[in-house]
C-alpha cells in the first residue's frame, strides 16, 4: 500500500470492504438482468448509484484511475436511463461493464501489494467511450459526461417549500465522514423527489469530513408522495449514524413556537444551532414529542413525523453494526483457546487430587459455563454465511457458458448455512475449481446427447449447504454424463498413478482419482481445465481447514463432490485415549462408540488380518501402538478399549489402552519444521496442551483408516 500515507491503514481497509461489496453487488444485478434479456429500471438505478458511491470513495482516497473508470460507467448509464436508446444486442454492454468490474476487482487486490502503482484503463475508456457514441447515435444526443454528472448530482439548489431538514450526527472516529454522508444519501435518495445537503461537494472534497464532524451533515429533503417517515426510516438504518434530529419540518406545516424535537437516539433539547421559530428566551427549551400542528394546516405530515417519533421514544432503537478486522477476531479466538487450557490446568491441577473441595468445584463449574457462554458468542461473531461465497460463483458460470456456449443454470440450496469465516476464505479456491469442473467436465458438450437421455436442454449445477453432527456438508453437484469407473482407471494406468493393482480398485476409489495430482478427464487443455491439475488443489486446500473431500458418480445422471469441514477450527470437543504413557484425542465427531470386546467378536480375513464383528458387519481394527511403535499397558485384545470410528463413509476398530474422558481441546497447528514429514499423511492431524501441561496429538480417523 505504498501510494497511501502512513496511519490510513483502517481507512484503505474500509474502502476496500466497501468497494468489494458494491462490486459483488454489481455483478448479481447484471447476472440477473442478463438472464431477464434486458435491464429493468430498478437494475439501472441501482448501477448508476453503485458506480457513483465508487467514484466518489475512490477520489477521496485518491485512487483517480478506479474514479475515472467508475465516473465514465455512471455516464454510460445515465444515458441509458435518462435518453432511453434502443439497445438491439445487449451483449457487448454486458461484455464491457463485467470487463470494466473485473478491472476494478484486480486493482483491488494489487493495491493490497507493497509496490502497488496505478493500472491504465485507458483501453476500457476508449471501449467505453465508443459504446457511449453507439448509444447516442441510437438514441439522440445525450448530455457531455461534465453535465450528466451534475444532473445526477444530489446537491441541487434548496427548494424552500416542502422540504424537510434532518441534521445527522456520525459515530465518534468513523473516519471519512464525508464518504459515510455519500452513502446515506444515496441510501435514501430513491425515496425523495428532491433532495440536498451541505456541505455540497463531500463527493470531491475530502476536507469536508472536518467540517461534518463540527457541525454535523445537514440534509434537505422533499419524500415522494409526502411520505417523510420512509426516508427518516432510511437515516436511521444508515450505517454509522450515531443520532439525527428534525430541524425544520416541510414547509406546508408551520412550526409553533419553540418547537423543538428531541434527537432520535436519545431524548434531548435540540442544540443550541437547530433553527427554530421566535421562542421565547427566558426559559430553556424542553424536550417535546413532536410540534402540535395549528388548526389542521400541514396535519398530515406534522403527524408521520409525530407517529414516528414516539415509535422511537417507545424503546425502537438502530441496529449498530461495525466493521472489525479479521485479525482482531482471530487474536480474540486464541485468547479464548488459551483461557479453555488454563482453565483445564486450574481445575485438572495435581495438587488438588484426594482433597474435598466443595466450593471451589462451585466455581469451577461457573467459571466453565461462563468459559462456554464467551466461546459460543465467540464463535458466533465469526460465523458468516456460505451465500457470499457461493455468490461468487455466479459469475464464474456465467463466463463459462458465454465463452464455452453451454446452457446451464446455477443452483443453490441451504446458502445461508453458516460457518467460520476463516473456512469461508479457504473456501473460494476450491469451490472454484469445482464448479468449472462441473461445467466443463460434467454438462454435456451436445445439447442432442441431453435430449437424447431424457434430460432437459438445459444443465443443471447445484451448490448446496447443510449442517450434520458438527460439520458443514457442502455439495457440488451435476446433472451431467457422469463418470465412467473403467475410463478413469484406463487413465490413471496410463498416467501411472495407481498405487495398487487395477483390479482391487473399488468404483468409489476409481472416482477418487480425478483428485490425483496429474489426473485429468480432458485430452485436451481448455481455458477452464484440462491442464491435469486443479482437483488435486482442491483436495489439499480441503484438507488444509481439516475438512475432506469425497466423489459419488452415476454414468448417464450425473456428479457429487462432497466436501465436510469442520463448523470452526479452533476448539474440538474430543476424547482423550491413552496408549502406554502416550495420550491421543479422538474427535468426538468422528467417534460411533466403544466397548470392552467379547471372545467371539474377534475373527480374521483370509490373509490374517484382524477383524472385528459388530451386529453381524465386519470392521479392520488398527491397533495404534502398532501404528506409532509404542509399548502400550495391555498387549491383551480383551484388556483394552476398543473405538468404532468413522470418517468419509469408511469405518474401523481402533484398539488403546482406555479412554481417559471427553474434553474441549484447543487445535494447535505443527510447527512448520514437521513439514517435511507429512504427519497428517500418518493420522496426526494436530496437537493440543492438556491440563496438566502435557501435549497430546489430535488424530484423524480418515488417515488413520486409510493408511493403517
Amino acid at each position: 500500500m505504498s501510494k497511501f500515507e502512513p496511519g490510513m491503514e483502517s481507512m484503505v481497509d474500509m474502502y476496500i470492504y466497501e468497494t468489494t461489496t458494491l462490486l459483488e453487488q454489481l455483478d448479481q444485478i447484471l447476472i440477473k438482468t442478463e438472464g431477464q434479456g434486458s435491464f429493468d429500471k430498478e437494475s439501472i438505478n441501482e448501477i448508476f448509484r453503485i458506480m457513483h458511491t465508487i467514484k466518489g470513495s475512490s477520489a477521496m482516497m485518491g485512487l483517480e484511475n478506479m474514479s475515472s473508470l467508475a465516473h465514465a460507467i455512471e455516464d454510460m448509464f445515465y444515458i441509458i436511463r435518462e435518453e432511453k436508446p434502443v439497445i438491439s444486442d445487449s451483449k457487448d454492454l454486458y461484455e464491457l461493464v463485467f470487463s470494466a468490474s473485473d478491472l476494478l476487482k484486480a486493482e483491488i487486490d494489487i493495491m493490497q501489494n507493497d509496490d502497488y502503482d496505478f493500472t491504465d484503463f485507458s483501453p476500457c475508456h476508449d471501449r467505453i467511450k465508443a459504446y457511449v457514441a453507439v448509444l447516442k447515435n441510437g438514441g439522440g444526443e445525450a448530455p457531455a459526461a461534465e453535465e450528466a454528472t451534475a444532473s445526477a448530482s444530489a446537491a441541487a439548489p434548496v427548494a424552500a417549500e416542502g422540504m424537510v431538514t434532518v441534521k445527522v450526527i456520525f459515530d465518534d472516529d468513523c473516519k471519512m465522514e464525508n464518504l459515510r454522508a455519500l452513502l446515506l444519501v444515496n441510501k435514501i435518495r430513491e425515496d425523495c423527489s428532491e433532495i440536498s445537503y451541505e456541505p455540497s461537494d463531500i463527493e470531491t472534497n475530502a476536507d469536508t469530513a472536518k467540517t461534518i464532524i463540527d457541525n454535523g451533515f445537514i440534509v434537505r429533503f422533499k419524500a415522494i408522495d409526502g411520505n417523510d417517515q420512509l426516508v427518516i426510516n432510511g437515516i436511521e438504518e444508515a450505517l454509522n449514524v450515531k443520532s439525527y434530529e428534525i430541524i425544520e419540518e416541510a414547509a406546508a406545516a408551520p412550526a409553533p413556537a419553540a418547537a423543538e424535537v428531541p434527537k432520535a437516539a436519545a431524548p434531548a433539547p435540540v442544540a443550541a444551532e437547530a433553527p427554530k421559530a421566535e421562542a421565547p428566551k427566558a426559559e430553556a427549551p424542553k424536550p417535546v414529542a413532536a410540534p402540535a400542528p395549528k388548526a389542521d394546516e400541514g396535519k398530515k405530515s406534522v403527524e408521520q413525523i409525530n407517529n414516528m417519533l414516539q415509535g422511537r421514544q417507545g424503546g425502537g432503537g438502530k441496529q449498530s453494526l461495525i466493521s472489525v478486522n479479521l485479525n482482531k477476531l482471530d487474536q480474540l479466538m486464541d485468547m479464548v483457546g488459551e483461557i479453555v487450557i488454563t482453565e483445564a490446568m486450574v481445575t485438572g491441577n495435581p495438587d488438588l487430587k484426594g482433597l474435598q473441595l466443595d466450593n471451589f468445584q462451585k466455581s469451577a463449574r461457573q467459571l466453565r459455563k461462563l468459559n462456554s457462554e464467551l466461546q459460543d458468542i465467540v464463535m458466533s461473531i465469526r460465523m458468516v454465511p456460505l451465500s457470499g461465497a457461493f455468490n461468487k460463483m455466479t459469475r464464474i458460470v456465467r463466463d463459462m457458458k458465454v465463452k464455452l456456449n453451454k446452457d446451464v443454470n446455477l443452483v443453490f440450496e441451504g446458502e445461508n448455512t453458516e460457518v467460520d469465516k476463516s473456512v469461508i476464505d479457504n473456501l473460494n479456491d476450491p469451490l472454484m475449481h469445482m464448479v468449472r469442473n462441473a461445467v466443463d467436465h460434467g454438462i454435456e458438450e451436445n445439447v442432442e446427447d441431453r435430449i437424447a437421455a431424457g434430460k432437459p436442454a438445459q444443465g443443471t449445477v447445484k451448490l448446496s449447504a447443510y449442517n450434520s453432527s458438527g460439520e458443514v456438508i457442502i455439495v457440488v453437484s451435476d446433472d451431467g454424463a457422469g463418470m465412467n469407473a473403467e475410463k478413469l482407471l484406463d487413465k490413471g494406468e496410463r498416467n501411472g498413478i495407481l498405487t495398487k493393482p487395477r483390479e482391487e480398485y473399488t468404483e468409489r476409489e476409481a472416482f477418487q482419482l480425478v483428485m490425483a495430482a496429474g489426473f485429468s478427464t480432458n485430452e485436451v487443455v481448455t481455458e477452464f481445465s484440462g491442464r491435469g491439475v486443479g482437483m488435486d488443489v482442491v483436495k489439499k486446500n480441503i484438507e488444509k481447514i481439516g475438512g475432506t473431500v469425497s466423489v459419488e458418480s452415476k454414468l448417464g445422471e450425473g456428479t457429487s463432490f462432497i466436501i465436510k469441514i469442520p463448523l470452526s477450527l479452533a476448539i474440538v470437543d474430543g476424547m482423550n485415549v491413552s496408549v502406554g504413557k502416550s495420550i491421543f484425542t479422538l474427535p468426538i465427531n468422528s467417534i460411533k462408540e466403544s466397548f470392552k470386546l467379547h471372545e467371539n467378536q474377534l475373527i480374521h480375513d483370509t490373509y490374517g488380518n484382524e477383524m472385528i464383528m459388530i451386529r453381524g458387519e465386519c470392521y479392520p481394527l488398527i491397533r495404534l501402538y502398532k501404528c506409532y511403535d509404542l509399548e502400550p499397558t495391555y498387549t491383551n485384545i480383551y484388556e483394552g478399549i476398543i473405538i468404532l470410528v468413522e470418517a468419509e463413509g469408511k469405518t474401523a476398530c481402533i484398539y488403546a489402552d482406555e479412554l481417559l474422558g471427553e474434553q474441549q481441546v484447543v487445535v494447535k497447528p505443527f510447527s512448520p519444521m514437521f513439514n517435511d514429514f507429512n504427519v497428517k499423511q500418518y493420522g496426526m492431524a494436530g496437537c493440543t496442551i492438556l491440563g496438566d501441561g502435557s501435549i497430546t496429538i489430535i488424530l484423524d480417523a480418515n488417515n488413520i483408516i486409510t493408511n493403517f
